[in-house]
């Protein structure tokens, strides 16, 4: 698994990475003395892109906590125009690649079918959403995985409330708190990996369902997007009209640049395939990536999917809603009189997996060769 998704492990963490580097750099360097902004705007690029909307509405309390509540709206805003490139940008370089024969996927492949015109599955074709794993007579199997789900969050809020209470013990000036101002979200992710080692150990009738979980999976994730959106205050954008533009246009031109020019000499094979997929995830979310990744690839005859898969379960703790990005606002604020020491921080990322890359992973093998056994 580390030899065949350890490339593509070097080429996330770049784009992710690269998101910060670019957002701050143009923010530090410019949109802070022309525009007067403060430096936390520099993380709207990786925290709307790269973490989405269950991101930037996560981090909502550290930006009100941090006095920019502006930074909650700008943030969603983010989020939803990395979903928009997400999708355009990233279909109109499958239909190029597809042309260019950069791509397996076939041109006809490309054209819309019944399902994906209607957005409507054929009678014939539609799957199981669960199974009920408990009698109706004794409870709702719904309820229980509801209920499974908030034994988790709650997990993640105990440790919230730990973290915060050791931090207080040794910190003198309250306004450096980090772990006091963490968001909930990536804790929340710590209490569900508890209570799935606590079933895998001692559930032995597999009362939970995996579709049912996935169910409640894409509903809080619809509400979420739907919530976020109603509650957005297009009086904030408008007021940081001018900024906010220019560091889009920088986010969304970096994730090109990395699927243009970085992929070819990054990726060892299907470099196409394996680069979309990276773009629907940096911009979006990871479910926009694997569906470009359908559209280039539809039969998964690559090795895509299997290096995307994989690089997932070490990409994901730290970026994209992960450790990193919930540390970097706080580190912000604290630093706000000189924060170039966190863009700097980010450099020096790039270049550790720019040689996790080119040496660790010189030997990777050639392209359209088989995967190492």
């Amino acid at each position: 698994m580390w030899r065949w998704s350890g490339p593509q492990l070097a080429y996330g963490q770049i784009v992710a990475w690269g998101q910060y580097a670019v957002g701050l750099g143009i923010t530090l360097a410019i949109l802070v003395k022309v525009f007067g902004i403060p430096p936390m705007f520099g993380a709207l690029i990786p925290v709307g892109f790269e973490g989405g909307h269950g991101t930037a509405a996560g981090l909502a309390p550290v930006f009100l906590d941090k006095g920019w509540p502006e930074g909650v709206h700008l943030a969603l805003a983010s989020a939803t125009i990395g979903v928009v490139a997400g999708v355009s940008i990233g279909m109109a370089r499958v239909n190029f690649a597809a042309r260019k024969n950069y791509s397996k996927g076939a041109a006809d492949e490309l054209a819309e079918t019944e399902t994906r015109g209607s957005g409507i599955v054929p009678k014939s074709e539609r799957k199981r959403a669960g199974l009920l794993t408990f009698s109706i007579d004794s409870v709702e199997t719904l309820s229980v995985h509801v209920g499974v789900v908030a034994v988790a969050i709650a997990i993640g809020y105990g440790l919230k409330l730990g973290l915060a209470g050791l931090e207080r013990i040794w910190l003198t000036n309250p306004d450096h708190s980090i772990l006091g101002s963490f968001p909930l979200f990536p804790l929340a992710m710590i209490g569900g990996v508890i209570v799935q080692k606590l079933f895998d150990r001692f559930d032995r009738k597999e009362v939970l369902d995996h579709g049912l979980m996935q169910r409640l999976q894409g509903m809080s994730l619809d509400f979420l997007i739907v919530a976020a959106l109603a509650t957005l205050k297009i009086e904030v954008i408008v007021a940081n009209l001018a900024p906010f533009l220019i560091l889009m246009v920088v986010g969304i031109a970096w994730n090109v640049f990395c699927v243009v020019f970085l992929a070819r000499r990054m990726l060892p094979d299907f470099w196409f395939e394996r680069s979309v997929a990276e773009f629907g995830q940096s911009t979006g979310v990871t479910a926009t990536g694997l569906l470009l990744l359908r559209v280039a690839d539809p039969d998964l005859e690559t090795t895509a999917v299997d290096a995307f898969g994989y690089k997932q379960l070490l990409h994901e703790p730290f970026m994209g809603g992960g450790l990193w990005t919930s540390t970097v606002v706080p580190l912000l604020y604290i630093f706000r009189d000189n924060p170039w020491p966190i863009w700097w921080i980010t450099i020096g990322a790039i270049a550790v997996w720019l040689f996790v890359r080119f040496v660790i992973f010189r030997k990777a093998w050639a392209p359209g060769a088989p995967p190492p056994a």
